[in-house]
């Protein structure tokens, strides 16, 4: 896979923002007809299972969260399902992992040890998460010593008051200045559209970010009372298509936030490749941001493979 440049950012646009809609009774009926339209069956459904297990940020982002439990993950995160299931299904084990390890700041120094020699990158929240409330100084500090840490993606916050005040240049100038800080890391710019009050500052939000350089725009914070969901995604995706067709650089996407059932990831999977095509269902261009999926892809995995449905606690996660 080639590797693609890097979204350096493009100047602040205020024509092309505004310009920015969404039609919130269209988005919704289609993300509505999406499970129905979309039946995935057999190795098919194998397949697609494994391409999501790919694709997920493996996280921990707990207030008990230990060296140890980190370590747990990222033995998990290099051998998400047992190598005896994946000789049953015919796949190479040595060929299945998952995308990242995404922890809070803390936690990277054990888990980029854990990862050592595995080329699985690990991702830090940061600038405050969740809330993205605390000074601003201490956010890019933050941001600076997880990648002097060895985190090779941040994943930040953004200001939801600026969205919400409609305050554009000062939402733009924020991230691009977490974007700066973050220098050779990767940053996906958190959201957390929950909290944003709707579809079109969702939309303009979106937007904004990849203006300031974010490679990824995410979600949630997965702490919020509405995470993820498809008529976001929707919403989403259709920026970073737009993006594309201006700019010609590739945005990746993060869906974080409520995604436990490997059905839904499949929902996701077909979203994106109708929306934005086959490019966009590798790793570096989509995450999961997600914990309990990977036990459930694991057990429909091994329901494929013996015909039976085994306990969850049998897939437990670290």
């Amino acid at each position: 896979m080639n590797s693609l440049e890097r979204n350096a950012g493009q100047p602040l646009d205020l024509d092309w923002v505004l310009s920015v809609q969404a039609n919130t009774s269209a988005i919704e009926r289609r993300c509505k007809t999406l499970p129905g339209r979309r039946s995935i069956k057999k190795n098919h459904q194998v397949a697609w299972l494994v391409k999501a297990l790919s694709c997920i940020d493996l996280t921990t982002l707990s207030g008990d969260d230990t060296q140890a439990r980190v370590r747990r993950l990222c033995r998990k995160a290099s051998m998400p399902v047992r190598h005896e299931l994946l000789d049953r299904l015919d796949i190479d084990p040595d060929m299945v992992r998952t995308a990242a390890i995404c922890v809070y700041h803390e936690m990277v120094p054990a888990a980029v040890e854990a990862l050592s020699g595995t080329d699985i990158p690990v991702a830090a929240v940061s600038t405050g998460f969740p809330a993205g409330l605390s000074p601003y100084s201490l956010r890019l500090a933050e941001i600076t010593q997880s990648v002097k840490a060895g985190a090779r993606e941040i994943d930040i916050v953004i200001s939801r008051r600026h969205v919400l005040s409609q305050d554009w240049k000062s939402l733009y100038d924020e991230v691009q200045a977490f974007r700066a800080a973050c220098q050779g890391a990767h940053m996906k710019a958190i959201l957390a559209t929950g909290e944003l009050g709707s579809l079109r500052n969702v939309a303009r939000a979106s937007l904004i970010c990849m203006m300031a350089g974010a490679d990824f725009i995410k979600t949630s914070t997965g702490k919020e009372g509405i995470n993820a969901t498809l008529p976001v995604s929707l919403t989403m995706i259709r920026q970073i298509r737009d993006y594309y067709d201006r700019t010609g650089i590739y945005i990746g996407y993060k869906p974080a936030g409520g995604i436990s059932k490997a059905k839904d990831s499949l929902n996701y999977l077909s979203l994106i490749k109708e929306e934005l095509g086959i490019r966009w269902l590798q790793p570096d261009l989509f995450r999961f941001g997600a914990s309990s999926l990977l036990g459930d892809i694991e057990r429909q995995l091994e329901h494929h493979a013996s015909g039976h449905y085994s306990a969850s606690h049998r897939h437990a996660i670290g």
